[in-house]
C-alpha cells in the first residue's frame, strides 16, 4: 500500500519503485510487537537490503486501545517525527526497548499529561484547555490516518503481517532469521 509523503519516515527500508512491500502493523505497548521489531530491524531489514528484488519495509501503527498507554506512545512517535523525521526509527527502538515503563500497571496512578512529559516530545502533545471541544493535539490527525488506515484493511491485532497488500497472519513475533528468509524466499 502507498504511504503517504508526509510519514516518510515509516518507510524502514526504501526500495525502488516496483519493489515487494512488506507492512508490519505494530503497538508500542505489544511484548509480541517489541520482538518482531527487534528481530526486523537487527536481522532482517539488513538482510532484505541486500536482496533481489528489492523489499520495501514500511512501519505501520497499531493502536492497542485496550492499553491506555499505547494512543500516548504512537502520537509520541507521529511527534517525533514531524519534529525530526530522521529519528523516528531510533524513537520506535527506544519505545520498544522501554515499553514495560507505559505497561497498564506502569501508568496505573499516572495521569495522561504525567505520561506525554516522560515522552518528551515538548508542545506536539499538550491539549490546550479551555472550552470542552474535544480537539485532540497537534499530532491528533496524523493518529487518525494512520488507524483509519489500519481499520481500512482489516487490521485488528499487533503484531500483523501485510506482504504485497496481503495479510499474513501465519507471520510469528519468535521467528529466527532463517524462518523469515523461508517465508520470504517464494514471495520474491
Amino acid at each position: 500500500m502507498a504511504l503517504a509523503p508526509t510519514y516518510a519516515a515509516h518507510r524502514l527500508l526504501p526500495a525502488a519503485a516496483g519493489a515487494h512491500t512488506l507492512e508490519v502493523f505494530l503497538d508500542y505497548t505489544c511484548p509480541f510487537s517489541a520482538k518482531i521489531w527487534r528481530r526486523l530491524t537487527k536481522d532482517v531489514i539488513p538482510y532484505l537490503a541486500s536482496a533481489e528484488p528489492k523489499v520495501a519495509v514500511v512501519f505501520r501503527h497499531q493502536v492497542q486501545p485496550w492499553h491506555p498507554a499505547s494512543t500516548l506512545l504512537h502520537e509520541a512517535s507521529l511527534a517525533v517525527e514531524k519534529i525530526n523525521p530522521s529519528a523516528f526509527s531510533l524513537y520506535s527502538t527506544a519505545l520498544f526497548e522501554h515499553q514495560h515503563e507505559f505497561f497498564d500497571e506502569a501508568t496505573l496512578a499516572a495521569s495522561v499529561n504525567a505520561v506525554d512529559d516522560t515522552l518528551a516530545v515538548l508542545q506536539l502533545l499538550d491539549i490546550q484547555a479551555g472550552e470542552p471541544k474535544n480537539g485532540g493535539n497537534a499530532v491528533t490527525n496524523d493518529l487518525k490516518y494512520h488507524i483509519k488506515l489500519a481499520r481500512a484493511q482489516g487490521i485488528h491485532v499487533s503484531p500483523t503481517v501485510v506482504f504485497d497488500g496481503i495479510r499474513d497472519d501465519g507471520v510469528s513475533s519468535s521467528w529466527t532469521l532463517e524462518q523469515w528468509k523461508a517465508w520470504l524466499a517464494p514471495r520474491l
